[in-house]
């Protein structure tokens, strides 16, 4: 397969690192001095480009790659809440295609899986008010992080007291507090945490490296070449859906 890489930084470089190993080609890489070459022939022959960059560059991205009629896979967050509905259009009806997840890890998928299960759980003890921290490297722009949302709506999909997530401290009973930290260099750290007067369950995922990252987008390029639409980690694993 043939791989375009957009963003060269860290998690660009390990991206490309497993892509060869796996045995596919990369045959054009992005970076910000090279912006013109959105347009050149080799990023145009690419089955699939796969996008790691920032909230502020990731739309712009998508749309250059679309103009030329290339695939993307993209793991940059921050951008959603302005032009989410506006991708999706053009994934839906305008015959493009994206597949965006705020973390492909593997980890992190399972642990979204298991998210999800243990909030229908204790959608029956409301003694338990649940809450999230999430901890990330100090270069990281957005907070909450793309992971700690996502994570907070599969909390939200599954507790009927809890209407919404919020930055930091909850004001009021159906809020879900988000508490970020940004330190370090640190690769992701998030928790859920349910508390009662009783005791507490928490559940953590700690990444150590962005191998983990990495992989999870290659696996993504892999099956989006024969894709079309807006798509997800719950399409590529479907066990998210149970």
């Amino acid at each position: 397969m043939k791989i375009a890489l957009i963003g060269y930084g860290k998690m660009g470089k390990e991206i490309e690192t497993i892509a060869l190993s796996r045995g596919h080609k990369i045959v054009c890489i992005i970076d910000v001095n090279n912006q013109q070459d959105f347009e050149s022939d080799a990023f145009r022959s690419a089955d699939v480009a796969i996008e790691f960059t920032n909230p502020m560059v990731a739309y712009g991205n998508y749309m250059k790659a679309f103009a030329v009629g290339v695939k993307v896979v993209s793991g940059s967050t921050g951008w959603m809440a302005e032009h989410g509905d506006e991708i999706k259009e053009l994934c839906g009806k305008g015959g493009k295609t994206l597949f965006w997840a705020s973390n492909f890890s593997l980890g992190v998928t399972i642990f979204s899986a298991i998210n999800k299960q243990l909030a229908k759980i204790m959608n029956q003890f409301p003694a338990y008010d649940v809450s999230m921290s999430e901890t990330h490297h100090v270069h990281k722009l957005d907070a909450p992080s793309g992971t700690a949302i996502t994570l907070a709506e599969g909390v939200l999909e599954n507790i009927d007291r809890k209407e919404c997530w919020v930055k930091e401290e909850a004001k009021s009973a159906g809020e879900l507090s988000i508490h970020s930290i940004r330190e370090g260099e640190v690769f992701g750290i998030h928790t859920i945490r349910y508390d009662s007067e009783a005791d507490s369950i928490s559940i953590t995922h700690d990444a150590k490296n962005r191998k983990g990252f990495a992989l999870g987008a290659v696996l993504a390029a892999e099956y989006t070449a024969g894709k079309q639409g807006y798509l997800g980690m719950t399409d590529l694993f479907p066990f998210l859906n149970i």
